[in-house]
């Protein structure tokens, strides 16, 4: 068997062929990424890909997830359980999802006719933002800072909805365009139903 190919900076054929994909990923999105793309721009062969990868879907769908997270790595940290007040901590929390949304949602909207890289995707454990927020919020009712009978689930969803629901509007034709919420009412919403 040859010897794997490594680049410069460390990574194999099979990393530098996911960096590769997660670039074209977040400068053009998913819609219509080619294989034949994704080859040239890493400087390989076509049939090259399928030594590393069972097909495109699960290229696409580790290209995403590597987007996802140089995504959310930008975003710096979150807020940790019991430091501030739950106010400016939702608030933090809402800011930085609404910014994750507004960056990774346009390359998953080119999906939707690509239900086997969501399929794949949905496969893998991966720590979401919106796992990230339940624990959180988990965390704060355990310290006693939200009431004990929290709902975390529901208050979640309501997080993450508004998330979802601001950015897809924008990207869906012939829907109105929602404009940007005020993180500090839905932050009082929520939490005068779970503090």
């Amino acid at each position: 068997m040859p010897p794997r190919k490594t680049f410069a900076d460390g990574r194999n054929l099979r990393e530098h062929l996911i960096a590769t994909a997660a670039a074209l990923i977040a400068e053009q999105g998913t819609a219509g990424l080619t294989v034949r793309a994704i080859a040239k721009q890493a400087g390989v062969a076509d049939g090259l890909l399928y030594n590393h990868f069972a097909d495109k879907e699960e290229l696409l769908a580790e290209a995403l997830r590597a987007h996802v997270r140089t995504v959310e790595s930008g975003l710096g940290p979150l807020p940790e359980p019991g430091t501030g007040t739950i106010e400016h901590n939702l608030a933090a929390q809402l800011t930085y999802g609404l910014a994750l949304h507004k960056a990774i949602l346009p390359a998953f909207a080119g999906l939707i006719g690509q239900p086997a890289v969501v399929e794949r995707l949905s496969r893998t454990e991966d720590d979401s933002w919106r796992d990230r927020l339940t624990r959180y919020l988990d965390a704060e009712r355990d310290r006693g800072r939200l009431r004990p009978d929290a709902d975390t689930d529901a208050a979640t969803a309501l997080i993450v909805g508004i998330c979802h629901e601001t950015v897809l509007s924008s990207l869906l034709p012939y829907t109105p365009t929602t404009l940007p919420p005020s993180v500090d009412a839905i932050v009082a919403t929520v939490l005068s139903g779970i503090a």
